[in-house]
């Protein structure tokens, strides 16, 4: 192995204050309940597009466009900062960089936003590259994105590794022939990420680095 790619959300930070902050908002601008902090946790991981077309339980894709506008107008100025590393990240991060491995984000936010944040944590000299969505949507399905990064970077599956909390990382990772290694302490639950078959379960960050 000489490659790992990383999720974002619920596996380098903990982002559930901004992003169900910024889902409530998006609803109450629509005019619909929004739902409890507790009751949004699924949203952490999955494209928005799919989470907002279950909370306002509708296919129009202009109503679901609309929502993910409100999302990101208070998203790009405050939600994204309402956000956390989880203990251990830059040590393992470090250990993991150290240790001669290339590293990449790979998560189904926008790029852009994804960028600001890893910049806002002061990460950005232990990944060899940052990966996420487009605005228009384009990439925000992890096994879609994925196979971009193996194209682009000219990577060898059988040499890469997939890091993530939820079940959109294993399910990405095997449609590309990838380990999938599933994180604990983020929001899926190890029979979730077991179920989509995952091949290693790592309860804190620094069992990464043990199973490299």
């Amino acid at each position: 192995m000489d490659t790992v790619l990383f999720d974002l959300d619920g596996t380098l930070t903990d982002p559930k204050i901004g992003i169900t902050t910024c889902i409530q908002y998006a609803l109450k601008q629509l005019d619909y309940d929004a739902p409890e902090t507790a009751q949004l946790l699924w949203c952490i991981g999955p494209p928005l597009s799919v989470s907002f077309a279950k909370l306002l339980q509708t296919t129009d894709k202009v109503l679901i466009d609309r929502a993910i506008d409100f999302y990101r107008d208070r998203f790009a100025t405050v939600g994204l900062f309402e956000n956390a590393l989880y203990p251990e990240i830059p040590e393992t991060l470090k250990s993991i960089c150290a240790a001669g491995y290339r590293t990449f984000i790979a998560t189904s936010k926008p790029y852009i936003f994804a960028k600001r944040i890893i910049e806002h944590f002061e990460l950005s000299s232990l990944f060899d590259g940052i990966y996420g969505s487009e605005l228009d949507g384009t990439h925000s399905d992890k096994g879609e994105l994925i196979r971009h990064i193996l194209l682009t970077e000219n990577l060898i599956p059988a040499k890469t590794m997939m890091v993530g909390d939820r079940s959109h990382d294993a399910i990405g990772a095997k449609k590309n022939q990838i380990i999938a290694i599933g994180v604990t302490y983020g929001y899926g639950t190890e029979e979730e990420l077991r179920n989509h078959g995952v091949d290693l379960i790592a309860n804190s960050p620094m069992e990464i680095v043990k199973y490299l």
